[in-house]
């Protein structure tokens, strides 16, 4: 019987993983960058007007975020008008928690879903292949448990939206090359998915640095590849510049065309990002951020379980495939695996150029390193589904049970913390709406809408006026908390 309806628990497993996911991004508290974004505050409203990074380019102005607009533009609308949408069924305060926990669940699902597809190379999302392919991802996408050391959706909205966003859109970008890389299946983009691809790359380039980063390491790497196989299988009785040219003529030409316009727009995407204003926060020398990588990388792997087993199952699922019966698939699988760990290499190199933040003492974070969570994630699925799919009848078994105890490990971990969620700062919200003094002070149990808690009332202003605009308070008012005392 369980053979028979295997498919049906795959499904239920899916939604429900999917269901928990939306619930606990219902309960995490608001980040202390959503209010300056939203607001606007005075630092962020010039790059909404500067949606080229112009200033930067022609007055070498520095401000926030240059080459982030399309980042910023989003949270702006979304937050202003979706919590407005909600308030038919929901009060505003909820309304506003709300908004985040779909903003993150849509992340989430889209993630799955483009991976799953790249995987199984279905997109009948029904289909036993590709539940089998989501099923293998989504307890991976962590929101408690492992989420502070490989967590892809941050607990932070606007980190959600500048990081696991942006990226889970380039995948969705990178979605039809990697099905005909991955499967063979032939590449072809009408004249309407060339266009979204093309405005697509444009929002992308101007996401922040990460998108930038990644373009520039994976698509001149795959022309360079691809144009050097074309170039092999010419005949040697040409000149060297007839059959680069040739080969370079051999290139789909829209393939082509994407690949060195996303180029071109991520290598002027972080030469506008080099008059971000922000960089001036916190700086310490080239040299340092080199030696500072180490500990980082050390401290990603030792914090928690999370992802030194993630790692262990991608060099077991390396050396199944190894000794494993030869098939185009279990190549391709290989090669995935071989080209993740050059790509994690550089990328790691490359990190610490990217400039520093006092919040990443050492340089590595999920954050920062999200590109390579991404591709331990999307190969360890793509791996397993090879071996779950090609392994002879026994092994198949016994290797099902050792992913069905990896997966269990995973859900297990991601369960709420005891701790208050968002229950503290939803009484802080209350205190304050049912205050009538023009200046609130407030416990300092926990943060409201602020990374920090927040000493100084005139530093409120930019939060009690999104408060205001979303109805969370009837009367604009400021507040403060008491200076936690000291060592906390």
């Amino acid at each position: 019987m369980l053979k028979r309806n295997w498919h049906y628990l795959l499904l239920l497993f899916l939604i429900g993983d999917l269901a928990y996911s939306g619930w606990q991004y219902f309960q995490f508290p608001l980040d202390g960058d959503l209010a300056p974004i939203v607001a606007p505050g005075k630092a962020y409203s010039t790059v909404l007007h500067d949606p080229f990074g112009l200033r930067a380019l022609l007055e070498h102005k520095l401000y926030p975020a240059p080459n982030r607009f399309f980042a910023h533009l989003f949270l702006h609308e979304y937050f202003r008008h979706g919590p407005r949408l909600l308030q038919g069924v929901l009060s505003p305060l909820d309304s506003v928690y709300a908004a985040c926990a779909l903003l993150k669940l849509a992340v989430h699902t889209l993630l799955v879903y483009v991976l799953a597809v790249a995987i199984s190379n279905s997109r009948k999302v029904l289909g036993r292949k590709f539940l089998l392919a989501a099923v293998l991802i989504t307890p991976l996408l962590q929101a408690e448990g492992y989420g502070g050391q490989m967590g892809v959706i941050d607990w932070s909205v606007t980190y959600t939206a500048f990081y696991a966003l942006p990226m889970s859109l380039l995948l969705l970008f990178f979605l039809p090359f990697l099905r005909a890389a991955l499967h063979g299946t032939p590449l072809r983009l009408s004249a309407l998915e060339y266009a979204g691809l093309l405005g697509l790359a444009v929002v992308l380039a101007l996401n922040g640095p990460i998108i930038p980063a990644v373009v520039l390491l994976v698509c001149p790497t795959a022309l360079l590849l691809a144009w050097r196989g074309h170039f092999a299988g010419l005949a040697n009785g040409m000149s060297w510049f007839r059959r680069a040219t040739v080969a370079i003529g051999a290139l789909p030409w829209r393939k082509l065309s994407l690949f060195v316009l996303f180029s071109a727009l991520s290598l002027y995407s972080l030469y506008i990002g080099r008059y971000n204003s922000e960089n001036e926060w916190a700086s310490i020398s080239l040299p340092e951020r080199y030696a500072r990588l180490p500990l980082g990388v050390y401290d990603a792997l030792s914090g928690k379980l999370g992802l030194p087993l993630l790692l262990v199952m991608l060099l077991v699922n390396a050396w199944l495939i190894a000794r494993s019966v030869r098939t185009p698939l279990g190549a391709k699988a290989q090669q995935a695996l071989q080209w993740l760990g050059v790509f994690a290499l550089v990328y790691m190199l490359l990190l610490p150029l990217g400039g520093y933040r006092a919040y990443r003492e050492n340089v590595v974070r999920r954050d920062s390193i999200l590109p390579i969570l991404l591709g331990m994630i999307g190969c360890f699925a793509f791996s397993s589904y090879y071996l779950l799919t090609h392994l002879p009848a026994v092994a198949r078994r016994r290797y099902a049970a050792a992913v069905a105890v990896f997966a269990a490990i995973f859900t297990i971990a991601d369960k709420p913390k005891a701790r208050d969620f968002n229950t503290c700062e939803r009484q802080l919200f209350a205190t304050l709406a049912q205050s009538a003094e023009p200046v609130v002070l407030l416990p300092s149990d926990c943060t409201i809408m602020d990374w920090n808690v927040l000493t100084d009332y005139r530093k409120s202003d930019v939060n009690t006026e999104m408060m205001y605009f979303w109805g969370i308070i009837k009367t604009p008012r400021l507040y403060y908390q008491q200076p936690l005392p000291a060592g906390n």
